[in-house]
């Protein structure tokens, strides 16, 4: 890997015409996302790329498709992986003006480490972590649920706290429930999916089980009768 000024030469090894058609993409559909989120311009010949733009952004940018070719080993990349890696945290860092990039927080649980996806998911958790209360706000599969349960059961594990309440709405703004057969738990559950889905891959199924028979989880639907 060479470097010029504002340029960046890369050659990517092995030379397999597979896993490039897999990096960069149909009609280099990969390549395109790269260009317009880190500001590059992104130009190759069989497995040499050059990289042209700031330096920062050509740092950031090289970074990433070196990172991205050696995943085409492993498996097939599709744009929404490709976006994904757009988002991490890591990416931002190169990008940012400080020089010293803050802490990227991690969240420890048994079952692995839960790393936030870029800028917005960083201060989230930042705030989660020094403030009392906190809104989230944003579209859905963003992550606001799933890092809350993340940051409550670290907390629960680190024995911060002794109880977990996680309420949500039972339905959307503006829906009526209308009449459901079953018990409270059967009409509600399916809006709390994603908190159960949470917690059963921090904790595991049956420690979920055992924490909500002793009350220490308490999954609680709002404004409903």
């Amino acid at each position: 890997m060479s470097k010029h000024p504002n340029s960046l030469q890369i050659n990517l090894e092995p030379a397999n015409n597979e896993r490039l058609a897999n990096l960069c993409g149909q009609f280099d559909e990969h390549l395109r996302l790269m260009e317009r989120r880190l500001g590059v311009e992104i130009a190759y010949r069989g497995n040499q790329f050059e990289i042209i733009g700031s330096e920062r952004q050509v740092m950031a940018a090289g970074r990433l498709l070196t990172s991205l070719f050696e995943g085409t080993a492993r498996e097939f990349l599709s744009p929404d992986q490709v976006h994904l890696a757009l988002q991490d945290a890591s990416i931002d860092d190169l990008l940012a003006n400080d020089p010293e990039p803050e802490r990227v927080i991690e969240i420890r649980t048994r079952h692995g480490v839960i790393r936030p996806r870029g800028a917005n998911q960083q201060t989230y958790l930042r705030n989660v972590e020094t403030h009392d209360i906190n809104f989230g706000i944003g579209p859905a599969g963003t992550g606001k649920t799933y890092l809350a349960v993340a940051s409550a059961v670290a907390a629960l594990e680190r024995e911060e706290v002794r109880r977990l309440i996680l309420a949500r709405p039972a339905v959307e703004a503006g829906e009526k429930l209308g009449f459901l057969p079953g018990d409270l738990a059967q009409k509600v559950d399916p809006y709390l999916r994603p908190l159960y889905d949470a917690l059963y891959e921090m904790l595991g199924f049956e420690r979920v089980a055992k924490l909500m028979e002793r009350n220490v989880i308490e999954v609680a639907p709002l404004a409903y009768m």
